[in-house]
């Protein structure tokens, strides 16, 4: 769920089978079970395979697709407890990324903890359209650096006239109806992914299978707990959404979204000015402000750097680099890194901030934004009458004033999407007859709002919500111990937290090193 990559195609976040909520777990009737997975190793302690899964769950011997799968196996097989999947959220994020990220990350700095590497098999499985899971591909990378290259107006809502954001829309759409396969673009929702969870399950050779989810892929993991209850060993999900809102109500979420990436960014200012940080001297908010216009009116040029080509910072691309930085308080130094070297002149900071999300680590622009428009447009209600459109991005604006320019008309694209979801599911999420999950909400969190954890909490049937306190979107293995020990325990013994317990968060500082 993410809010920026493209100011129409962005993301806020973080059903396409016609079957209620609660149906029978594993194959639909008719379905073979799937075969077992042929696993080859793609790394130092890592095996890949592909899983082929119905593109229509409706039609289990129609078409087909490949999933791709990646397994860091557990590193004390007579300790091994099962297979654990994980989902990273987005929607758009390759989760098999994610597991290879376990062998690449510095000792002790990894997405999970030593005793969770020790006991599980971590499998991750890039959903249905997302990476090597027959990704979705709407626009060439020509198109892609057009929109990175899009000139933002942080004046405007949606940082561009209507009018243009209308004709992107158009053009996304367009794209993905000529460059996707009809039958996948109509099924792409999350429950689709959930089924297909289903089947993976079931080609590991497990009965029951432990998850942990976070942000979009709490959505994800609920889902799977109310359709296929019985399969669930332990879950935890960090950093939800609330169910209701976001699929129901979905103008009304990104106005949430904007208004909590707003409060971050003020604890932001609040941090810089009791620590001195370095920007903005005793009024941050007046410099960041200053600064957005100053170069709004005279852009900085940051050359070409490997596949980066030249860039352009104006004061949309702060705003933008302000957007990703309230992710995560690790980020806070580089926020002020960035708006430092910007005042001199150097705008290299704040264009690769501005980065983090729509380019790859070679430098080339992701696909990210067009699988998360993809999946969204399928789950998501999001009203036809552009005067809804209207009302949410002038209530953005005025509920917050530095981030709400970047988030109105965040749900356009949408309004003509060349695929249908009659069917969506949307819940209710009940979880019913699941062990009762582990819920995980931060205090301060810029994509999804705590008051989210506590609607997914009471939404879940005998779930626990566990609260970190302090900043940050989501808290597993984000420098917050208490909370690391909570969901390993639950995981490995299916102890769970006592309701109302607190941890404290990473510490923050504004300060940049050296």
């Amino acid at each position: 769920m993410i809010d920026g990559m493209r100011t129409t195609r962005v993301l806020a976040a973080l059903a396409a089978a016609s079957f209620a909520a609660g149906c029978a777990a594993g194959p639909a009737a008719g379905e073979p079970a799937p075969p077992a997975l042929n696993w080859s190793d793609c790394g130092t302690g890592l095996d890949c395979a592909t899983l082929e899964v119905p593109v229509d769950h409706a039609d289990p011997a129609g078409p087909t697709l490949p999933l791709a799968l990646v397994r860091h196996r557990a590193t004390e097989p007579a300790q091994r407890i099962g297979s654990l999947l994980v989902n990273p959220g987005g929607p758009g994020a390759a989760a098999g990324d994610l597991v290879r990220g376990i062998t690449s990350a510095p000792d002790g700095a990894g997405p999970y903890s030593p005793e969770l590497l020790t006991r599980f098999d971590v499998v991750g499985m890039d959903p249905r359209g997302v990476g090597a899971s027959a990704g979705v591909r709407c626009l060439t990378d020509a198109e892609r650096e057009e929109d990175l290259a899009l000139d933002r107006d942080p004046e405007l809502p949606g940082m561009a006239p209507r009018e243009v954001l209308l004709a992107e829309a158009a053009e996304l759409a367009d794209g993905c109806a000529a460059g996707v396969d009809p039958l996948l673009l109509e099924n792409l929702a999350t429950d689709d992914v959930a089924r297909d969870m289903d089947l993976v399950r079931a080609a590991l050779g497990e009965e029951r299978i432990s998850y942990l989810g976070q942000s979009y892929g709490t959505l994800l993991g609920a889902t799977y707990a109310t359709l296929f209850p019985d399969h669930v060993r332990q879950m935890v999900l960090d950093a939800p959404v609330d169910p209701t809102t976001w699929q129901t109500d979905t103008l009304d979420a990104t106005l949430d979204q904007a208004v909590s990436a707003e409060r971050v960014l003020d604890s932001w200012f609040a941090t810089c000015r009791a620590e001195s940080c370095g920007f903005g001297g005793g009024d941050p908010e007046g410099a960041f402000d200053a600064l957005v216009a100053r170069l709004e009116a005279t852009p900085l040029e940051v050359p070409a750097s490997g596949a980066v080509p030249a860039q352009r910072v104006d004061g949309g691309a702060i705003v933008l680099a302000a957007r990703t930085a309230v992710f995560a308080p690790q980020l806070w130094p580089v926020l002020t890194r960035a708006l430092v070297a910007a005042e001199a002149g150097d705008g290299s900071v704040v264009a690769a901030l501005g980065s983090v999300l729509t380019r790859n680590p070679d430098g080339t622009p992701n696909g990210l934004g067009e699988a998360n428009v993809a999946v969204n447009c399928l789950d998501r209600d999001v009203p036809a009458d552009l005067a809804e459109h209207d009302r949410n991005a002038a209530e953005a604006v005025a509920a917050a004033p530095r981030f709400g320019e970047l988030s109105g008309y965040i749900s356009l694209v949408c309004v003509d999407w060349p695929a249908a979801n009659p069917d969506r599911f949307t819940g209710p999420y009940t979880g019913a007859g699941a062990p009762p999950v582990l819920v995980v909400g931060g205090r301060e969190d810029s994509q999804t709002p705590f008051d989210w954890s506590e609607a997914m909490t009471a939404e879940l049937e005998g779930s626990v919500l566990l609260t970190r306190e302090g900043v940050g979107h989501g808290s597993y293995r984000a420098g917050a111990p208490c909370v690391d020990a909570a969901v390993d325990r639950l995981l490995v013994d299916g102890t769970l937290p006592a309701p109302g317990t607190t941890c404290p968060g990473a510490p923050t500082t504004t300060v940049a090193p050296g």
